[in-house]
């Protein structure tokens, strides 16, 4: 039986992502660069919450994954090594690799327990960040890194960083979409009832782990295109709240496919900004947004659309 590698969601998503790179030519704000770059950053973050949730899994640990990532690149830099190609590799494997014992432990559990301590973890990891303050700067956190260099350029203007944390996405989308589709039998089964699925002969673990490892590695590549674009890694760029957000993101725009984290990002990101300008009113306004999204779409944007479209269709 042929397997297609990629599906028609998985190239949507990224032929919505690659449009970043046309932006430059169609405006040079600086606002606008800004808004896509924390898109970008957060559609890779919320693929890695994606990931789990195709096994049912709710995870607060993207942010832990987004510290080692992110703080990998920092020090990296500290020493001038900053070639793009090396460090995304690294940003990608060492917190794949930190993953793998975390995994053994984190994955025995189920439901709420795997929640509490998946936010615990990234409790932890805030705790080292600032009680090292010889390898991280400690609340000082690392200011200056300089800019990634591709091919021996240096990628420092905001056109170049928006078009490398468009790369980045595309490329975590393209891992993610990869994972998910090959395994995407699997993940389904995990999803709709686990003890049958290992009853029926399904080594549960072995995809859980899987997908826990890869969903560490998009993260850190979720820290690397953040501490380029703020050339500072940072502690509260890591908090465990942010993992709330970056759930809020894969929600409310859908679990059904990959396209469910690139538009409720998209969504998301734009009306934190623009409910940014109403000040004391912001937190407010962007709740009822996510209430509103919630009681009347539950599918999420893409969910929603989707059953939609069948109805009419049908």
């Amino acid at each position: 039986m042929r397997r297609n590698l990629l599906g028609w969601a998985d190239l949507i998503a990224l032929l919505v992502l690659a449009a970043g790179f046309f932006v430059p030519m169609l405006t040079h704000s600086v606002l606008v660069y800004s808004i896509l770059n924390q898109v970008f950053t957060g559609v890779i973050a919320a693929e890695s919450v994606w990931i789990m949730l195709r096994m049912n899994l709710l995870s607060f640990a993207t942010p832990t994954f987004m510290a080692i990532g992110g703080y990998t690149v920092a020090i990296a830099g500290e020493y001038n090594v900053t070639d793009a190609f090396l460090m995304t590799a690294a940003s990608f494997i060492l917190p794949a690799l930190v993953a793998i014992p975390l995994g053994a432990l984190v994955l025995r559990l189920r439901g709420t327990y795997f929640v509490l301590v998946t936010f615990v973890l990234s409790q932890i990891m805030q705790l080292v960040l600032f009680e090292t303050p010889s390898l991280t700067g400690g609340s000082n956190g690392i200011a200056g890194v300089p800019p990634v260099t591709l091919f021996g350029t240096e990628m420092g203007t905001n056109r170049q960083v928006l078009e490398f944390a468009c790369g980045l996405a595309m490329l975590a989308t393209l891992i993610t979409g990869l994972l998910t589709r090959w395994f995407r039998q699997h993940f389904a089964a995990i999803e709709e009832n686990e003890i049958l699925a290992e009853s029926l002969g399904l080594v549960v673990w072995r995809y859980k782990a899987m997908g826990f490892v890869v969903a560490a590695g998009i993260s850190g590549l979720a820290g690397y295109s953040l501490v380029n674009m703020l050339l500072t890694a940072h502690p509260s760029s890591f908090d465990s709240g942010t993992a709330v957000d970056f759930i809020a993101y894969t929600i409310i725009g859908g679990r059904v496919s990959i396209l469910g984290p690139v538009l409720g990002t998209g969504a998301l990101v734009y009306a934190t900004n623009l409910f940014g300008t109403h000040g004391q009113y912001a937190q407010g306004l962007y709740g009822v947004l996510i209430l509103v999204v919630v009681l009347v779409a539950r599918g999420g944007i893409v969910g929603t659309v989707a059953a939609l479209w069948r109805r009419r269709t049908s």
